[in-house]
């Protein structure tokens, strides 16, 4: 059984107390508790601060554009579902550039894992307001303040009925851990997005202030559609951290054929069949 360091220990480029470094010891624990090696994960990330996660991983790896993390995902998957795939970013590569392809990856339902490291804002890009800025939040960029309603993902996705919804919190590690064990292992698109304090552009949504808030749900079914949605929607006093909502239903590759036969990336290529197909264009 793989060991929390074997999947390596590198010097990142994070800032001292920045949630990531969190993000990434409990994936690293989640990876060896599902006992699996290094070379059958796929980390497929976006651009920025989180999407440095995979240089930090002893793993395959592929750092795509930015908000273009699912697509490169999803079609890893396809052509080999031996592989483990989790796309990871930011919020604001993940539901801003990556917005389309968030709301396609949950309609199509392949069997992928994004973790969203959402700290409310662009850090690599030193601290614009992010999707998930609350309405008001005075930036450099936005001296007065965000202007736009923040986007609530959770919200989003219980509404499309994705197939499994959970909050984490980047200061309860094991916890977290649990939560992507439950995220990779659900069969279908699995949506875990991570509260993470930035240390440096958020002075707001500090680790007291998720301290004193995030409160671990009980006693939920999560097939229990009208209250994962309450449940999504809480934003205050009290923020709920967990399974929020979850439903079985077929996956992207079920709906193909092809894909029943076997991995994609075993199958010869009939160069003749591709010569014919090219040339019907002509």
């Amino acid at each position: 059984m793989p060991e929390t360091r074997d999947y390596g220990q590198y010097e990142t480029a994070w800032c001292p107390g920045c949630g990531n470094h969190s993000i990434l010891a409990a994936l690293k624990s989640a990876l060896a508790r599902m006992d699996l090696a290094a070379r059958d994960v796929l980390l497929v990330s976006g651009i920025g601060q989180a999407a440095k996660t995979p240089h930090y991983l002893d793993c395959n790896f592929f750092n795509g554009l930015h908000g273009r993390s699912l697509p490169a995902a999803a079609a890893a998957k396809a052509a080999n579902p031996a592989l483990t795939v989790i796309a990871e970013s930011g919020d604001g590569c993940s539901y801003g550039e990556g917005g389309n392809h968030f709301l396609a990856a949950i309609r199509r339902n392949p069997d992928i894992t994004l973790i969203v490291h959402d700290n409310q804002v662009y850090g690599l890009t030193k601290g614009q307001a992010s999707p998930t800025s609350p309405e008001g939040f005075v930036t450099k960029a936005q001296p007065l303040g965000a202007t736009s309603s923040p986007f609530n993902p959770l919200a989003v996705a219980v509404a499309m009925e994705a197939s499994f919804v959970a909050r984490g919190f980047a200061g309860n590690q094991e916890s977290l851990a649990d939560l992507m064990v439950r995220a990779v292992t659900h069969r279908g698109f699995a949506l875990l997005d991570v509260l993470q304090p930035c240390v440096t552009f958020n002075r707001i949504n500090t680790w007291r202030f998720y301290q004193e808030r995030c409160v671990e749900i009980k006693d939920h079914d999560p097939a229990d559609w009208e209250k994962a949605m309450r449940l999504a929607r809480q934003w205050g006093d009290e923020i709920p951290i967990g399974v929020i909502f979850k439903r079985e239903k077929p996956t992207f590759a079920d709906h193909f054929p092809a894909l029943k036969k076997g991995p994609l990336v075993n199958k010869p290529v009939d160069l003749e069949a591709l010569k014919k197909f090219m040339e019907s264009f002509a």
